[in-house]
C-alpha cells in the first residue's frame, strides 16, 4: 500500500431521531414553518455532546447533529461477531470536567472500575504502580530515578521547560537507560497518541503534575457508546439528536453566525441559529464556513498548526487469557505497542461467554506525519506476538489506523488552537481545542466546559418556564 490505510472504519446502524416536519410540538414549545433554534452543535463526539448537554440543561432549545448513524464519534462502540469493540477511546476517568458534567445535567455516568486499574507490563512480568507511583517505577529501573522525580517535582511548582524540547530530548538530560526511555514513550502514546520526540517535554509534565494523569478510570459494561446514550437523554430533555445528518454549511456574515444548512434524510435543511458549537474539528469548521469568512490569523492557523496524530487500534477476543490484568498494561521495549485494556475481566457483558476481550493500541513512527500503514500494523502485530506466547490462538476482531481526517487526536497536545474562531457565535469543542497538557475524553469535556460558561456568561438568563 501507499501509506493510507485500507483498514476502513466500519460504521453500524444506529438508531435515527425521525424528522419533526415543518409544523412540530416538543415540550409544550410549538414550531411552525420554523428552522430556527437557540443552539446547534455539529459532531457528538466527547466534546459535542457535552457541550449539547450543558446548553440543553441551561435552558437554550438544542439541536445535536452528527454525519454518522450513532453517538461517539471517535470514541464510540460497534458490535462483531457478538462482541462490543471500541472504535477509539475506551477507558473513562472518575473526577474532573468529565464526571462532573453527568451531575451537572442530570445524568448517570455508569462505568466500573478495574482493581487493579493500571500496571506495567515490563519483560513478560506485570508491575503494579498504584501505590508506589512513579519512585516505585523508576527505582527499579534506573540509578537516575531520584533525578527524574525531582524534575517531577520541580514542574509541580511551576518550572517547566519551554514547550519547544521534546519529552524525549528532556529525558535523555537525565538517563541513557532505554527500558526508562521506551517507557516514556509508550506513556506519550497511550495518552497523546504520539512519540516522545513529538510530544513537547511542557505538555508531558502538565499531564502528569496537574491534570491528574489518567489515575482513577473505569469501562462501561455497554461499550463506550454508553455514557454518551445517557449524555443524549440530557440533550433531548430540551432538544433533539439528529444522527446521520451531516452539515454541509455553516453561515456567517458581518462576522457573527446565523445558521447551518443540513442533510436530512436526503434533502438540505437550513436551521437559523446565532448560535454554532462544533466538534467537527478547526479543519472541518473552517471548510464549513469558507475560509474568507474567518479572521485571516484564525485562517492561518488552522492551515499550519494543526498536528493531527494517529494510532492503531488493534481488538482481540480469546478463549485463553492472554495477561491475568483486569485493567490497562503499559508495555516496555516495544516496537509500536504501547498499551492494552482487559475490557471483559471487568465488564463481561462485552463479550460471549467464554471468551475474553482485549483492545491494544498502538502508535506509528512517525505518528504527526505520513506512514506507511501497512508496516506500521505489522509492527503492532509482532509486538503482541512477542509480548504473549499464546496470542496466535487469539481472534483479531478488527485493526483501525485512526489517522488523516479520522485521527486519534486532531491535534497533539502542545499544538492545540483557541476555542473562539473569530465569528460570533461560532465555537471548537474537542480535541484539537484542549487546555495545554491535557488529554482525553477529560480533556473534550472540559473544552465543553469552558465554551458553554462562555456562552452563559454573556447570554440573559433563560426564563425558568422555557426550560422544558
Amino acid at each position: 500500500m501507499n501509506g493510507r490505510s485500507d483498514y476502513n472504519i466500519l460504521h453500524s446502524t444506529g438508531k435515527q431521531i425521525a424528522h419533526a416536519g415543518p409544523t412540530w410540538r416538543h415540550r409544550g414549545r410549538l414550531f411552525v414553518n420554523s428552522r430556527k433554534v437557540d443552539a446547534v452543535v455539529i459532531g457528538a463526539g466527547a466534546g459535542g455532546l457535552c457541550a449539547a448537554a450543558r446548553l440543553a440543561h441551561a435552558g437554550l432549545y438544542t439541536v445535536l447533529v452528527d454525519d454518522h448513524d450513532r453517538l461517539g464519534g471517535r470514541a464510540s462502540t460497534e458490535e462483531i461477531d457478538g462482541f462490543k469493540v471500541n472504535i477509539g477511546a475506551i477507558a473513562i476517568e472518575f473526577g474532573g470536567v468529565f464526571e462532573e458534567t453527568f451531575h451537572t445535567v442530570g445524568v448517570p455516568l455508569y462505568i466500573r472500575t478495574p482493581e487493579p486499574a493500571s500496571s506495567f507490563f515490563i519483560d513478560g512480568r506485570l508491575i503494579d504502580v498504584g501505590r508506589g507511583g512513579w519512585s516505585l517505577l523508576l527505582g527499579q529501573l534506573t540509578k537516575q530515578a531520584s533525578r527524574i522525580l525531582e524534575k517531577f517535582a520541580d514542574a509541580r511548582s511551576g518550572n517547566l521547560p519551554d514547550g519547544r524540547q521534546s519529552t524525549e530530548d528532556w529525558l535523555k538530560g537525565y538517563t541513557s537507560n532505554a527500558t526508562v526511555h521506551a517507557l516514556f514513550r509508550n506513556l506519550c502514546a497511550a495518552i497523546f497518541a504520539c512519540n516522545a520526540a513529538e510530544l513537547p517535554a511542557r505538555a508531558f509534565l502538565t499531564y502528569f503534575t496537574s491534570k491528574g494523569a489518567f489515575k482513577k478510570f473505569g469501562f462501561c459494561p455497554e461499550g463506550t457508546i454508553g455514557v454518551w446514550n445517557s449524555l443524549a437523554t440530557a440533550v433531548r430533555r430540551n432538544g433533539e439528536v439528529w444522527l446521520g445528518t451531516p452539515a454541509t454549511e455553516i453561515h456567517a456574515a458581518n462576522g457573527r453566525v446565523s445558521g447551518v444548512t443540513l442533510l436530512r434524510d436526503g434533502k438540505p435543511m437550513r436551521i437559523d441559529t446565532d448560535l454554532v458549537v462544533s466538534n467537527a474539528g478547526p479543519k472541518a469548521t473552517v471548510a464549513l464556513a469558507g475560509e474568507t469568512a474567518f479572521p485571516a490569523d484564525y485562517a492561518a492557523k488552522v492551515r499550519n498548526d494543526l498536528r493531527p496524530a494517529a494510532n492503531i487500534v488493534i481488538n482481540v477476543a480469546s478463549r485463553e487469557p492472554l495477561v491475568d490484568h483486569p485493567g490497562i498494561v503499559t508495555f516496555g521495549r516495544t516496537r509500536r505497542l504501547c498499551n492494552m485494556a482487559n475490557l471483559s475481566a471487568t465488564c463481561p457483558e462485552l463479550a460471549p461467554p467464554g471468551w475474553h476481550l482485549y483492545v491494544a493500541y498502538a502508535v506509528p513512527v512517525p505518528a504527526l506525519g505520513e506512514f506507511d500503514s501497512d508496516a506500521e500494523v505489522a509492527l503492532a502485530l509482532t509486538d503482541l506476538r512477542e509480548q504473549f506466547s499464546n496470542f496466535d490462538q487469539a481472534k483479531i476482531l478488527s485493526i483501525r489506523v485512526m489517522r488523516d481526517d479520522w485521527p486519534a487526536q486532531r491535534s497533539c497536545a502542545g499544538y492545540d488552537l483557541p476555542r473562539e474562531t473569530g465569528i460570533e457565535g461560532l465555537w471548537c469543542v474537542g480535541d484539537a481545542v484542549k487546555q495545554y497538557g491535557n488529554g482525553g475524553t477529560q480533556a473534550c469535556a472540559e473544552t465543553a466546559k469552558i465554551v458553554t460558561d462562555a456562552i452563559l456568561a454573556a447570554r440573559p438568563p433563560v426564563p425558568q418556564a422555557s426550560r422544558v
